[in-house]
This record gives C-alpha cells, structure tokens and sequence, in this order.
C-alpha cells in the first residue's frame, strides 16, 4: 500500500531531522568521550545508508547522505568545542610551561603544558584538539578557556593565523548539516518500494 504524500513528507522530514541530530550529537560526544561519541556517529552513518539505500532503495542519495554524515563528524565536534568554550568557557590566566612536538607513528602531534597563575597553580595538559599548534612559546603568558562544567579540556587561545577557523568550522558545519538533512529528506521522498 502505498504511502500518502502527507505522511511521507512528514516522515522523511523526521527522519531527515532525526538523524542528523543523531550525527551532531555524536560529534559532540566525541569531544568529551572520543569512543563513545564515535560509536554514535558511525551507527548514525550505519543507519543512513542502510535506510536509505536498503530501505528506501535510493543508492545515490544514500551514497551522498553517507559522505555528507562523514564530513560532518569532522567539522561539527570541534566546531561545537571552539564556540562552546568561546562563549560559556571561563578566562583563566595561565602560563605555558612547556610545549612538546611527540612524533607518533601518525605523525606530529603537538602538547602544551599550562599553569594556572592564579590560586592553586594548576597545571593541564592540552592537545591539539584543544588547539595547541605550536602558536604558545615556553614562558608565554595566556588566557585559557575553561569548562564551567570540567568535562572537557581547557583551550588554548587562537593563534594570530586562526582568526577565521571558529566562523569556517561553524559554516561548514552547518552546510554539512544541511546537505545530509536535505539529502535524507529528498531519499524519504523518492523512495521505491521493495
């Protein structure tokens, strides 16, 4: 029996809203618990392609709905993280008091260590996820950003170079979002049946 286009529209819509919420918030997750936000990511593709393509037997929209999911794992977390700590993270002054290049059998990865200047002294080791890029010199005095909530790392500072990745990480996130979405949608409304 065929669906009626009200009901297919609706549906495709909650699909199409459904799962992208899915991908953006695995790759939220994946800011505070790589694993488990991974996991969810990679089920959210799963179930994408497998309802597009299987299901609804649209190979091509499945393909682009699955590419698109993808690209938005690695924009949207670390898009999430930057305006996050940017807009609720607390400014806490800091020194860096060392700055390590280890090379890994994937390449370079780069560590800063900072001290809190004020109170405890406090010292955190950041990645590169939270934007140590060799921009901080040993000795150099910054202003971290740090979680109201302490789950997640503190950022280091943009570098003079970064000025624009926050607003180009947000934007392409959220074409990615939209594409995925549209795709998902489109795939529900073209549907065949098996």
């Amino acid at each position: 029996m065929p669906v009626s286009g009200a009901r297919k529209a609706l549906g495709s819509l909650l699909w199409a809203v459904g799962l992208t919420a899915l991908l953006l918030f695995g790759a939220g997750l994946a800011q505070w618990v790589l694993l488990l936000g991974v996991v969810v990511m990679m089920a959210g593709v799963a179930v994408t392609a497998c309802l597009i393509g299987g299901v609804w037997h649209r190979a091509g929209a499945a393909t682009l709905a699955s590419v698109g999911g993808f690209a938005l794992m690695l924009f949207a977390g670390p898009a999430m993280y930057e305006v996050y700590m940017k807009t609720v993270g607390e400014p806490v002054p800091a020194v860096v008091t060392e700055v390590t290049d280890r090379h890994a059998r994937k390449g370079a990865s780069m560590f800063c260590t900072v001290e809190e200047t004020g109170g405890g002294h406090e010292k955190h080791s950041v990645s590169e996820q939270q934007n140590c890029f060799g921009q901080a010199r040993e000795g150099d005095r910054v202003e971290i950003r740090k979680d109201p909530l302490g789950l997640l790392e503190p950022r280091l500072p943009d570098g003079p170079d970064q000025q624009d990745s926050t607003r180009i990480a947000v934007y392409a996130s959220a074409g990615l979002g939209l594409l995925t979405a549209a795709t998902i949608f489109y795939g529900g409304q073209r549907r065949r049946a098996g």
